[in-house]
Order: structure tokens, then C-alpha cells, then sequence
């Protein structure tokens, strides 16, 4: 198995709904940041990732099918190039809902937890390079890392998907038939990460 799906947009742009919607379409498992809680070896790949080592991408997605959110998104260059025929997912909402979203959820979560863990490494320092206090610096990280998947891909391989689309554009863009279910709608209010902090994991 090899990723089918890479998602290229950052976390709280609806990550978790569409890692429930790939799974429902049939890609799945579709790797997302929870799964290093449930899985240790995850944390432990991720941590070795995080500090510049490579031990394989076909190890680190070995029985996943599509791959959302941090920290698979910051590596959406490598991992596209490294899964050619995977098609890119980016999905997102405007910045300053984003951030809005970020302020009551990510970032406050990730001043509980080991900063040594991959949240903070791979959101704090590397994507927002130890800046993700600073609204305007993180809004403009996070628009340009939209307009630097956009310009990386044609239409054919890139979906940019917007909060709120529904099923349709990404049935269209994956062929797959609409469900008769409503499009999921997960960890609106931030619930993943209050889970999370209770554990004391990340």
C-alpha cells in the first residue's frame, strides 16, 4: 500500500473531517496527527523526522492509504515526489479564521506538552520558525504555504478545498460517487486536542 492521497493544508482547516471523508471513500487508513498518540512507534518516527533523519516513507505510511494534517503536511514536497501518482488535497478557510481556530486550539495545547514532542518541533519551529504567537507572521506563513502548493501542482493532481464544500469537488476530483451521508464534520471546537491534554499525549 501506498499513499493515495497527501493533504497539503495545514491544521484546523478541517483536516479531520477529511481524513473521515477519505476513509468513507475508501482510502483509509488516512494518516493524521492523532495517530501518534494511539501509536508510539508513530511518535517515535515522527520525533526521528522532526530532527532531520529520513528512515524511509514507506515505513513511516506502512498500512496507510492517504496521509492529513500536521506533521505530514509540513513534508508535502518529499512526499508528493516520493508518491507520484498520489493526488494533493489542500484544504483551506480563510487566514484570519484560521488563526481564530489555531488560538483556541493548537496553540495553547502545544504549550502543554513536551516541547521536544512533534507538535511543537514540526508546528512551532519549523513551519512557524518559533513564531506562532505572532498573528501576522503565522497568517502569512499560512497563506504562503497555499499559494506554494497551488503553484507546485497542475489541476489535475491538486484539489484546493474549501471549509464547507461538501462532497461534491472531492468526489469529482478522487471519482468517486457522492455518499448518501453528509459530509463529515469532526473537531469543530477543538474536542481532539481537550482529549489530548487529559492524556497528556500530543
Amino acid at each position: 500500500m501506498s499513499l493515495a492521497v497527501i493533504g497539503a493544508g495545514f491544521g484546523r482547516t478541517g483536516t479531520d473531517s477529511m481524513r473521515a471523508a477519505l476513509e468513507q471513500l475508501g482510502f483509509g487508513p488516512c494518516h493524521h496527527m492523532r495517530d501518534l498518540l494511539h501509536h508510539p512507534e508513530q511518535e517515535d518516527l515522527w520525533r526521528s523526522i522532526a530532527g532531520g533523519s529520513r528512515p524511509g516513507w514507506d515505513r513511516v505510511f506502512e498500512g496507510y492509504n492517504a496521509a492529513v494534517d500536521w506533521p505530514s503536511c509540513y513534508y508535502w514536497r518529499e512526499l508528493a515526489e516520493h508518491y507520484p501518482d498520489a493526488k494533493i488535497v489542500l484544504t483551506v478557510r480563510s487566514a484570519e479564521s484560521w488563526y481564530a481556530s489555531m488560538e483556541q486550539t493548537i496553540i495553547p495545547f502545544m504549550k502543554t506538552v513536551d516541547p521536544e514532542s512533534v507538535g511543537p518541533v514540526v508546528v512551532g519551529n519549523l513551519t512557524f520558525g518559533g513564531r506562532l504567537d505572532d498573528r501576522a507572521h503565522a497568517m502569512a506563513v499560512y497563506e504562503k504555504n497555499i499559494a506554494d502548493v497551488q503553484a507546485a501542482f497542475s489541476e489535475d493532481r491538486l484539489l484546493t478545498y474549501h471549509l464547507g464544500d461538501g462532497w461534491d469537488p472531492l468526489c469529482r476530483f478522487l471519482d468517486k460517487p457522492v455518499p448518501a451521508e453528509e459530509y463529515p464534520r469532526l473537531n469543530a471546537a477543538g474536542q481532539a486536542f481537550e482529549a489530548l491534554s487529559k492524556s497528556g499525549g500530543d
